[in-house]
């Protein structure tokens, strides 16, 4: 694990920061808000930062529900009544939101309400652990701010322990920049009814956008340039929030989330950064982490410490399946290559590498070990599977996947066939690409036994309009036998969940550039209890 505390390294981290005007910001907050929490610095520009109007709607990122348990539920918002100005065009003080869960989207049968406060130093987010709620139901919730009404969200517990549904549905999705086109995926999503949906990375990307982009329209400066301090990654997920699709497919489901590398910088692992000194880094982490939990629907339990945030979670739902939500950036070794495709080697296969830091590496194997449920699953950011680009002689792999860290790979698959675990699947997202394969110990070998079966995503817009299959596609599927399917458009993947069957429906998108694009199912693939292996539906 490696973590280096902030409040340690004050003095170095407070020098590192004068160097670089972003990490104060022209707008207004300071890097130490995130690394300590305090307003300490930040209240005089909040209160220049001309506060909107308490007649305007302050629900404008809309609401979310997340970590659904048996007897609760996360339910977050966020008041912003100007949200791509400082401090989202609040005051800087706080505010009494008031909450309520229903058992119907009138409200006529409320079975829990309350006051939370909307704090300035968490950009008067709220995130309300709702309890005392019954199992594997659904409930709608809403929250109110003086006279504004928020709209109404729907989310749904997990099931008890030992309760086994009919029937459980998910969905899959990952990569949403902003700038290379529409979540038209989200709004297929949102109208499906799914139960959950499992959202493995890449929410924001840090990156500029400048120039002309296929959504036109003006934007904040704030949003043209690189985002490194607080504000800049507020004003960020506040852009992508203002969408209507994300909107809907948060009040559709609840959400399940964590992060990859572009919620931070691009490639980033550990204390590493491609651009910056570690001192500079653990501040742009420390704020883009924070920012993070301020708009995803999680827990006080991962509301980050400074530099370090506890994204590693177990979540059930009863006997039916349990999830894994695991962290392949904070605790990972430094990149082969800079994570670049090139042929394994010496350094990717080391031993003492680890993706997922060893701590983490023994509560999985512990957590699975143990576990009773007829599907494990580990919802997670990077392909565990290796992929080959390269047909014929010479081998050029992803070096920022479980492929750059073999030995890791090899210690959790090899560590879970010891402990009879049956039934693995694995969630993956990151590539911009649809893809799903069996996971064995011995890739090497095409005769030998599936252990689990992998089920990767493609984006929901990054990379803009993809192609059905490309020679990428087919030299992978040539390459490596234990891939069984391979796709490169935009989309997201749809799964329903028996005790018997888990199935999953690649769900594709013709083109994102425009609004309002076609989605289809690309295949629909199956995989049978107690019998490893992917097999076409």
């Amino acid at each position: 694990m490696v973590i280096v505390p902030p409040l340690t390294r004050r003095q170095e981290l407070a020098a590192a920061t004068t160097t670089r005007r972003r990490f104060l910001g022209a707008t207004g907050a300071a890097a130490w808000l995130a690394a300590t929490g305090s307003l300490s610095g930040v209240a005089a520009a909040a209160a220049a930062a001309e506060p909107v109007s308490e007649t305007v709607d302050p629900f404008t990122l809309g609401v979310a529900s997340g970590d659904p348990l048996p007897d609760g539920v996360v339910i977050r918002t966020r008041l912003a009544p100007d949200p791509l100005r400082p401090f989202g065009g609040m005051p800087a003080s706080s505010r009494p939101v008031h909450w309520q869960v229903a058992e119907d989207d009138t409200f006529r049968r409320i079975v829990r309400s309350g006051t939370a406060t909307a704090r300035p130093e968490f950009a008067h987010s709220v995130h309300v652990d709702v309890r005392g709620l019954q199992p594997w139901r659904h409930y709608f919730y809403r929250f109110r701010s003086g006279r504004h009404l928020s709209q109404v969200g729907r989310t749904r517990t997990a099931p008890a322990a030992g309760q086994r549904p009919t029937a459980a549905t998910l969905a899959l999705a990952s990569c949403q920049r902003w700038d290379d086109g529409f979540y038209t995926a989200h709004r297929d999503m949102a109208a499906a009814d799914h139960d959950v949906v499992m959202f493995v990375g890449d929410y924001i990307y840090e990156t500029a956008i400048s120039g002309s982009t296929v959504r036109g329209g003006d934007r904040a400066q704030a949003v043209e340039q690189e985002a490194f301090s607080l504000d800049e990654y507020r004003m960020r997920y506040a852009l992508h929030k203002l969408d209507p699709d994300l909107q809907a497919a948060h009040r559709a489901s609840a959400w399940v989330v964590t992060l990859d590398d572009h919620e931070v910088e691009n490639n980033w692992c550990g204390p590493y950064s491609l651009d910056l000194e570690t001192p500079e880094f653990l501040v742009r982490r420390a704020n883009a982490f924070r920012a993070y939990w301020e708009h995803m629907p999680l827990r006080l339990a991962q509301r980050p410490e400074g530099t370090a945030m506890r994204l590693h979670r177990h979540l059930q739902w009863g006997g039916l399946a349990d999830f894994l939500i695991l962290d392949t950036r904070q605790y990972r070794s430094d990149q082969v290559a800079e994570g670049a495709w090139v042929a394994p080697g010496e350094e990717s296969r080391d031993p003492s590498r680890t993706i997922i830091g060893d701590a983490q590496e023994r509560w999985l194997l512990d957590t699975l070990g143990s576990s009773g449920a007829t599907w494990k699953v580990l919802v997670q950011q990077v392909l565990m599977m290796p992929v080959d680009k390269v047909l014929g002689a010479g081998v050029a792999s992803p070096m920022g996947t479980w492929e750059g860290y073999s030995a890791s790979r090899d210690r959790v698959l090899g560590g879970l066939t010891e402990r009879d675990v049956d039934n693995l699947v694995v969630l993956t997202g990151d590539v911009h690409n649809n893809f799903a394969g069996d996971l064995k110990l011995d890739f090497a070998d095409p005769g030998a036994p599936a252990l689990g079966t992998e089920f990767v995503t493609t984006s929901v817009s990054s990379a803009g309009d993809g192609v059905d299959q490309s020679a990428f596609h087919r030299n992978i599927l040539a390459e490596g036998p234990h891939v069984k399917f391979a796709n490169g458009q935009r989309g997201y993947v749809s799964c329903r969940i028996t005790d018997r069957t888990w199935t999953t429906d690649y769900r594709v998108v013709d083109r994102v550039s425009v609004p309002g694009g076609a989605v289809t199912s690309r295949t629909q693939l199956v995989v049978e209890s107690g019998v490893a292996g992917v097999q076409v539906a």
